[in-house]
């Protein structure tokens, strides 16, 4: 079932990096659109709310989305984010029982600092957003004769993404129209992958003397396209 809450956000990247290709892949642009609502509600009004405070004291905050907090205006708000998150992080890695006896000492503390090493509030609100977003993308693409031609006019879609994608269409496309899909989909990916790799091997050429008066063409930047191809940005 289509979500509308979901669907504009789609509609609205899709469009724009089929207007513009430099944007590359729109889940990409999806995800930062969905990690700079999150930071401005963690650092917002939402703050302040119980559930909330009680959630980012338990999961904390990556590297990555606490250095980007750090940069934004309301430092103060980041601070008692953090003087409660200590508080619950100190009671979580002291040792109590019979933990604190013998072999079992500093056993709670690595457990939940492993714990917290693999949480982020951030992350996991994200996360829970752009699963919706491969699932209405997915079930757009069925519905909406017009978004599939927005798919077919992407720049391309990252690896991690264009997975994503397949297995949210597995669940949301029905089996009769999925291989139609597929077809839109991994065409447009693997047309992008061989362009790319056409332009690394010029790449790669041009530091021979050979070619060095040949024009670049596209091959300049092909080093930093690949790591946007191949990652999740």
């Amino acid at each position: 079932m289509l979500e509308r809450i979901y669907t504009i956000p789609i509609n609205e990247e899709f469009d724009a990096c089929a207007e513009d290709a430099a944007r590359g892949c729109p889940f990409c642009a999806l995800k930062r659109r969905l990690e700079n609502d999150q930071l401005e509600l963690a650092l917002g009004a939402s703050m302040m709310e119980p559930d909330v405070r009680i959630k980012t004291n338990e999961q904390g905050f990556c590297h990555r989305h606490l250095d980007e907090m750090t940069r934004r205006k309301n430092r103060l708000g980041l601070a008692l984010m953090l003087e409660s998150h200590f508080d619950e992080l100190r009671e979580g890695i002291s040792d109590k029982g019979l933990a604190s006896l013998g072999s079992g000492k500093g056993k709670r503390a690595c457990a939940r600092i492993a714990e917290l090493e693999k949480s982020c509030y951030i992350c996991g609100r994200v996360e829970e957003s752009l699963t919706h977003m491969y699932d209405n993308a997915a079930a757009l693409w069925e519905e909406d004769p017009d978004f599939r031609k927005k798919l077919k006019n992407q720049p391309y879609f990252c690896l991690p993404h264009y997975r994503r994608f397949i297995e949210a269409a597995k669940e949301n496309v029905s089996k009769k129209k999925f291989a139609d899909f597929y077809d839109d989909l991994s065409t447009l990916e693997l047309a992008y992958m061989d362009s790319l790799r056409g332009d690394i091997s010029w790449f790669c050429k041009k530091f021979d003397y050979r070619y060095e008066n040949e024009p670049w063409g596209n091959a300049k930047d092909a080093i930093e396209r690949a790591d946007k191809f191949l990652g999740d940005n």
